[in-house]
């Protein structure tokens, strides 16, 4: 087992804590966004769907203003987007490189995605439910915690595993500043410096961290469904 090892895999054991330093790396800057993602994210989905056309809160211009936004950012690529956001990346914690920097960017990035998965879920909600809750005398911050967000849990689950994922994979590209992580590892020690072995590994554990969160959101998207 050893020979096979040290003939197919000579790098690994060497580098074994700049792997595991790694998997931190990246479940801690996946871990921190994440937090950062649902309170924003929430926020402006939830938004989005209460002062749409027919919402509980009407408002086109803040409609207007708050998808423009959501529009503007998703459309910039994430490689350029940690470029341009670099004077606020050093403003919020007063260095542009680095695992701590990388979350700036990394939250900027998918929020707008999230937003919108949550504005997709919640508006799979029964209006029925929602016209029965006006007529009890509820009124929209009742609305939006016992309604849209209660019914609306499965889907939201469902939004979350998937932002997940992708947030994986953006923090793959945030090794271009220097934030470490799995995606780092794969490409400066593993393609740069011909060491196949370590890139392998670096995409197994990728793939592993993936299937971990689809999983996790599989079961409780189905613990969540009436």
């Amino acid at each position: 087992m050893s020979d096979f090892f040290m003939k197919y895999f000579p790098n690994i054991w060497s580098l074994r804590e700049d792997i595991l330093l790694s998997i931190y790396e990246t479940i801690y800057m996946v871990a921190v966004t994440s937090l950062f993602s649902v309170l924003f994210g929430i926020l402006f989905g939830v938004t989005l769907v209460v002062v749409d056309k027919g919402g509980i809160l009407e408002n086109r211009l803040i409609y207007s203003v708050v998808e423009k936004i959501i529009n503007l950012f998703r459309s910039i690529p994430f490689i350029i987007l940690i470029a341009v956001v670099v004077p606020l990346t050093r403003l919020i914690v007063g260095t542009s490189i680095g695992m701590h920097a990388a979350i700036v960017p990394l939250v900027i990035g998918i929020v707008p995605f999230y937003a919108r998965q949550i504005q997709n879920a919640l508006i799979e909600v029964d209006p029925g439910i929602i016209e029965a809750a006006q007529s009890m005398g509820s009124g929209p911050i009742e609305i939006i915690f016992r309604v849209y967000l209660k019914e609306g849990l499965a889907g939201i689950i469902r939004a979350s595993s998937v932002t997940v994922i992708n947030l994986i994979g953006l923090t793959t590209m945030a090794g271009a500043i220097g934030s470490g992580g799995l995606g780092s590892l794969a490409i400066n020690k593993g393609y740069n410096r011909f060491q196949t072995d370590i890139t392998l590994v670096a995409t197994i554990l990728i793939l592993i961290l993936v299937f971990a969160c689809q999983f996790i959101g599989d079961y409780f998207t189905k613990k969540a469904t009436h």
